[in-house]
């Protein structure tokens, strides 16, 4: 029988993401999953309000912090990981292949700081790599198609999907931002649904389609397969291909794109201060 890890959900209404910490329930052993740095675009004001909710919750449960997992980097939040790793020593994860992103957008950003390497991250995982969360283990799944870096985190009965899948009445993650592809997606998609049936999803993000009025994030593989309106059983390839190609030619770029993925391609760290003391986040004008 698989562990089945406790799990607590911190919702950010700011940019509909959840963030997660799982423990192990033998060794309070914990990892914290896309934690979210707040960022308000008017004034470019960030605080640490959402990543020390969690942090307050760890102490007062008496939870040891063994890994921060990231799912991708994010197009939509600014990451509080580089912020948690000053807190809590615990090393920053993340997919391999997040140097493919980190070579598209370093130069869009001119980020002179940023090699290229993955070496802002702690541990660069692989497919069916596995990580110790004190009696559980967590399995990576590498799940291309929203990003290229793209994985997902299996512990126990629990499965962490990031923006790969959403509730079963919201559908799936867009495929056109660079390195992204509807057919990976597809696939990817087709692996997290061969877990079995009774695992319990938990997705990235809730955006209440019309028809629903409370957040959900919570659901199962089961569910999925067998209502989730964009790749349900009955969905083929080419028509989950030609779907989404369409729903994604009609989506804007999301509200916090530009800072979002300088800030993530650095594991969430600022980028440097100038000579003045001030950081500066870049605007591309023109350029996405």
């Amino acid at each position: 029988m698989s562990v089945r890890p406790e799990v607590h959900a911190f919702f950010d209404p700011a940019t509909f993401t959840v963030t997660y910490l799982v423990h192990d329930p033998a060794t309070r052993e914990a990892a914290i999953i896309d934690p979210v740095l707040d960022f308000t675009p008017r004034n470019g004001r960030t605080s640490t309000r959402s990543a020390d909710a969690v942090l307050e919750h760890i102490a007062e449960n008496g939870l040891q912090t063994r890994w921060l997992l990231e799912t991708h980097a994010h197009a939509d939040h600014l990451s509080a990981a580089h912020y948690l790793r000053e807190k809590t020593g615990a090393p920053i994860v993340i997919g391999a292949s997040i140097v493919a992103v980190q070579r598209i957008f370093v130069p869009l950003f001119e980020a002179a700081d940023v090699v290229p390497d993955g070496r802002q991250f702690d541990r660069l995982v692989q497919d069916g790599d596995e990580l110790a969360l004190g009696e559980s283990t967590i399995r990576v799944l590498h799940t291309p198609g929203h990003t290229p870096a793209c994985v997902t985190y299996v512990i126990g009965d629990a499965v962490f999907v990031g923006d790969t899948l959403f509730m079963p009445d919201y559908g799936t993650a867009r495929s056109d931002f660079p390195g992204g592809s509807p057919t990976d997606l597809y696939r990817s998609i087709g692996r997290i649904l061969s877990l079995p049936a009774e695992t319990r999803m938990f997705v990235g993000h809730d955006y209440l389609p019309e028809g629903r009025t409370e957040y959900a994030w919570e659901t199962t593989v089961a569910e999925q397969k067998a209502g989730n309106v964009h790749i349900h059983d009955e969905v083929s390839e080419n028509d989950f291909v030609a779907l989404r190609r369409a729903r994604d030619a009609q989506l804007e770029a999301p509200l916090l794109i530009l800072p979002s993925l300088q800030v993530n391609i650095r594991a969430g760290a600022l980028p440097p201060a100038s000579q003045d003391g001030h950081v500066f986040l870049k605007l591309p004008v023109n350029a996405i």
